[in-house]
């Protein structure tokens, strides 16, 4: 009878281990991997900053679209008041980022300053052009992740023939150059253009 307990017991021990080598795996320890550490993100403060300098750069392009020069002239004006007042302390980078952003940034309110001064809308589209550039180069710079940013370009900007390029918050092409009230076109060419780029670094 002891030996028929025994083997039992054996043959209960023997399952048992079988068991836990076979299909016992949830009994296994996780193992928990290091992970790599990710890019750092601006502050809020930063990015709150930065979303208003947006904001009035949208309020800008707006009123180019809606050919209202005045409401341009001050969206510019703002325009150059956030520029100069970005909190670059707040940037999360290396002092090579940092000094390029404060020179990019003092490039946007030197040429929003040129907007106000250009005397027609032709000019003050070329400012914004100019203006444009400046700006998404320092989206790119300081890896703005407040939102996303799409690039847009119009190949007919200037004198039907020229480029020009602009950037807004919503993948809809409304063109700042063309306009509402354009002279030959009207409204007719305010869907022309095309995205060129979608900033997206919240994602990267």
């Amino acid at each position: 009878m002891k030996k028929v307990v025994l083997l039992i017991i054996v043959l209960l021990l023997a399952g048992l281990l079988a068991y836990r080598l076979f299909s016992g795996k949830e009994n296994k320890p996780v193992e928990v991997k290091d992970q790599a550490l990710k890019i750092s993100k601006n502050s809020g403060v930063f990015n709150t900053a930065f979303a208003e300098l947006m904001s009035d750069y949208f309020s800008l392009k707006d009123a180019l679209v809606e050919w209202d020069t005045l409401k341009a002239d001050q969206a510019a004006y703002m325009l150059v008041q956030k520029a100069d007042s970005l909190p670059m302390k707040e940037l999360k980078g290396d002092s090579m980022v940092v000094m390029t952003a404060k020179s990019m940034a003092a490039s946007i309110g030197g040429e929003a300053k040129g907007f106000s001064g250009e005397a027609n809308i032709e000019a003050k589209r070329r400012a914004f052009n100019a203006l444009t550039d400046q700006l998404y180069a320092l989206i790119n710079a300081v890896r703005y992740d407040g939102e996303t940013i799409y690039h847009m370009r119009c190949p007919m900007a200037f004198k039907d023939s020229e480029e020009g390029y602009w950037l807004s918050n919503t993948s809809k092409i409304i063109n700042p150059y063309l306009g509402k009230k354009h002279p030959v076109y009207q409204q007719k060419m305010l869907g022309c253009g095309e995205i060129t780029d979608s900033l997206d670094f919240s994602k990267k």
